[in-house]
C-alpha cells in the first residue's frame, strides 16, 4: 500500500519572486510532499512578468490575475491572502508554500501554523525577519540551486571541527552574505556571533540530551524544526552537522550510523 503523501499548497507573489528559481522551489517542496496546488498571483499585464509567463505552462502553475486597483499599489498580495485562507478551510491542504518577499504575508503564516498547517517561505535575502521567523522553514532563493563548498571528510571515530573559508560575510541573524553571488559560509567567527544560532543550537542540544549528557543528531534536528524557522543551508551548510561542526561549540562523536554531540561548555565542567 503507497504512503499519503502530505498535500501541499503553493502561492507564488509572482511581483516579487523571480521565475528563474521555481524548478529549486519545486524540489524542495518534493522532499516535504506533494505540490498539487500551484498558484501565481500577479498583473500578467506587466511586462515584468514575462518570466513567469514562460515557466507557467511547463511548470503547471495556474496564473490568478490580479489588476492594479490604486497607482503604485498591487493587489496581489491581498488575493494570495483571500486565497489561502479558502484553501485552508476547503481543500485542507497539509502545508503550504509562500514565495514571497513581503513581510505583508506574516499574519497569514502565522494563522496558518495555528490551524495546523506547516508554511514554507522562499524569498530573497532581503525579506524581513518577522515572515522569516514567522515560517516552519524559510529558505533564501540566493541559496537554492547554488554549489555548496565540499565538506571535509570526517574520521569514523568522532567528527574533526571544519574549517571553513574565512571570506564569508558576517552579517548576522539569519546566516545572509553580502552580495547575490554564490552563497558563502560563515566561518566559525562569524558564526558564534551569531547570538541567535547559538542559543538556538545550545538550547536544542540541551532540550535532546539523554542520561549521560549526549544528545542525538536527529533529535536536536528537530527540537530546531519545532522551535524555529531554521535550515543551514542559509548559513552556506548543506548539513546541520556540518553547520555544528563548524560552531566548534560541541563535542561530536560517532556511534555506529548515528553521530551524537553534547555542548563544550558541559565536559569543561565535568572534567573540572
Amino acid at each position: 500500500m503507497i504512503e499519503k503523501q502530505p498535500r501541499i499548497a503553493l502561492l507564488i507573489d509572482a511581483d516579487n519572486s523571480p521565475a528563474s528559481k521555481i524548478d529549486v522551489i519545486l524540489a524542495e517542496l518534493a522532499k516535504v510532499g506533494v505540490t498539487n496546488i500551484r498558484r501565481a498571483y500577479g498583473n500578467w499585464k506587466k511586462d515584468g512578468l514575462k518570466g513567469w509567463e514562460a515557466v507557467l505552462h511547463e511548470y503547471a502553475i495556474r496564473p490568478v490575475q490580479q489588476f492594479d486597483y490604486s497607482k503604485g499599489k498591487n493587489a496581489t498580495d491581498m488575493g494570495m491572502v483571500i486565497e489561502a485562507m479558502d484553501l485552508l478551510y476547503t481543500d485542507q491542504p497539509d502545508a503550504f508554500g509562500i514565495v514571497s518577499s513581503d513581510a505583508d504575508f506574516t499574519p497569514l503564516v502565522m494563522h496558518l501554523k495555528a490551524k495546523g498547517a506547516q508554511v514554507f517561505g522562499f524569498g530573497a535575502k532581503k525579506t524581513p525577519l518577522p515572515f522569516v521567523n514567522a515560517c516552519s522553514r524559510f529558505l533564501y532563493l540566493e541559496h537554492l540551486g547554488q554549489p555548496v563548498a565540499v565538506d571535509e571528510p570526517r574520521e569514523a571515530k568522532g567528527a574533526k571541527a571544519a574549517k571553513p573559508k574565512p571570506k564569508a560575510a558576517t552579517q548576522g541573524g539569519n546566516g545572509v552574505g553580502n552580495g547575490d553571488a554564490a552563497p558563502s559560509r560563515l566561518d566559525t567567527g562569524a558564526l558564534r556571533q551569531d547570538a541567535r544560532l547559538v542559543t538556538l543550537l545550545r538550547n536544542a542540544v540541551e532540550s535532546a540530551a539523554g542520561e549521560d549528557g549526549w544528545s542525538a543528531l536527529g533529535a536536536v534536528g528537530q527540537q530546531i524544526g519545532n522551535q524555529a524557522s531554521f535550515d543551514p543551508r542559509n548559513y552556506g551548510y548543506r548539513k546541520l552537522l556540518d553547520l555544528i561542526e563548524a560552531t566548534q561549540l560541541f563535542e561530536l562523536d560517532r556511534r555506529g550510523t548515528q553521530f551524537v554531540l553534547r555542548d563544550k561548555r558541559l565536559a569543561k565542567a565535568g572534567a573540572g
